[in-house]
């Protein structure tokens, strides 16, 4: 068996055993939050009523179906692309229109994005204007949401296209060493956006407003001094526009950190509850988590790069995922898109190991919470914001181990009980 014939062997069957996976912990996920819907948790009986473990059931369910759909929707698709010559066809079209070069690997990468977020569009639709709708999360209009697509096109166009043709560049100019060059250039353009986004492109979607509560800033303020953190400033964003789910965040990076509260949580939450979820933020900083995602992401892109390098020249590499290449001409469009399609359902199965990091994170983070704040406040701000965004209390477990960035409700609060205890 030649490799181009092994490659599409081990796709598709990589493909196959991810969607079977999938759509078993789908399933577990629908049945046990349905079988645990009429009753609250022990833990939770005395603070969570029945109606609101009810509606965070609901709206899990609701999420988990269309999320199934998706996932059919998305494998096809990618199928579509690549074993059955999609990729291939608009390529020699654009081909045949523009000839070779960049303009023409620019246009089958503009096409590309063009035409996946066209067949995205409609979940996003049925996800932001019928579930969000149907619990009361959604505060979009459809003149907000036409609004934020077309600035997300154009600052996709203005953002992406440079990079894109940069990267290209290199593929073709730099010689066999280009894919250093280029994971140099994309990892300064991710450090770059850190310290851009915060004062650039999120107040093209968002109002940013100085917190003015002069106490909540004092305390606030006290308790990043006290954990030897400095931020720009305190900010409010107006997330009820959009919608009714809560949060805080840190943004930027250096001296462009800024602390963003969603005018939702602080309409919620009480000053010391507000302290507890600043705690918990801070307390990734304390123990370095950022800067650990940081350098994981360096050294994983850089195998990355170095892996495209090697399977840009081989012919099998594209023959083996439904294109036929010209190795006579640049390839290099061609070579991204095919590496960003197959890349996902090789890597699917590391998934756990990736959650289950995160969650020790956030434990780490509580646990920091606890030290610098009240242990109660930052329960009872959990449970807000848990009730808020109607975040299941009986989430499947075997669900929570592949999926789960964050520990479900159940485990933080035991452990914060246990902490203060």
């Amino acid at each position: 068996m030649d490799p181009s014939q092994s490659l599409t062997l081990a796709f598709a069957a990589f493909l196959v055993a991810s969607l079977v996976v999938k759509f078993w912990l789908a399933s577990r996920q629908l049945r046990f939050v349905a079988r645990h819907r009429d009753a609250v948790p022990a833990l939770f009986a005395g603070t969570v009523p029945l109606a609101a473990h009810q509606k965070a059931a609901d709206y899990t369910i609701a999420k988990s179906r269309i999320g199934l759909a998706e996932t059919a929707f998305g494998a096809a698709v990618l199928l579509a692309w690549t074993l059955l010559g999609g990729l291939h066809a608009l390529n020699q079209l654009l081909v045949d229109w523009l000839g070779t070069g960049m303009w023409q690997q620019l246009a089958l990468l503009g096409a590309f994005a063009a035409i996946g977020g066209l067949l995205e569009l409609p979940f996003s639709l049925y996800q932001t204007f019928v579930v969000e709708q149907r619990f009361g999360f959604n505060k979009m209009t459809w003149k907000l949401w036409l609004g934020d697509l077309a600035k997300a096109t154009l600052l996709g166009v203005a953002i992406g296209a440079p990079i894109a043709g940069l990267i290209l560049w290199l593929m073709g100019a730099a010689g066999p060493a280009w894919w250093l060059w280029a994971w140099a250039v994309w990892m300064g353009f991710n450090l770059l956006l850190l310290v851009v986004y915060p004062t650039f492109i999120a107040p093209l979607f968002n109002k940013f407003q100085p917190l003015d509560d002069e106490a909540l800033k004092a305390r606030v303020t006290a308790l990043m001094q006290r954990c030897g953190f400095a931020a720009k400033g305190l900010f409010v964003m107006d997330g009820s526009k959009r919608s009714a789910h809560a949060n805080a965040y840190f943004t930027g990076f250096g001296a462009a950190k800024r602390v963003v509260f969603y005018d939702t949580l602080l309409a919620r939450l009480s000053p010391g509850e507000v302290d507890a979820v600043l705690a918990h933020e801070l307390g990734h900083f304390r123990h370095k988590h950022i800067l650990k995602r940081i350098a994981a992401m360096f050294a994983l892109s850089l195998a990355g790069f170095a892996l495209l390098g090697w399977l840009s020249g081989r012919a099998w590499f594209y023959t083996g995922l439904g294109v036929a290449p010209n190795l006579e001409r640049p390839n290099d469009a061609l070579a991204l898109l095919l590496f960003m399609l197959a890349l996902p359902v090789f890597t699917y199965f590391i998934s756990p190991l990736m959650a289950q990091l995160s969650r020790r994170h956030e434990f780490e983070a509580d646990a920091f919470a606890v030290q610098q704040t009240s242990g109660a406040d930052l329960g009872n701000a959990l449970l807000k914001l848990y009730e808020d965004n109607a975040s299941t209390l009986t989430p499947d477990p075997v669900y929570v181990k592949f999926y789960y960035s964050h520990p479900p409700a159940s485990e933080r609060l035991a452990r914060l009980h246990g902490a203060t205890a």
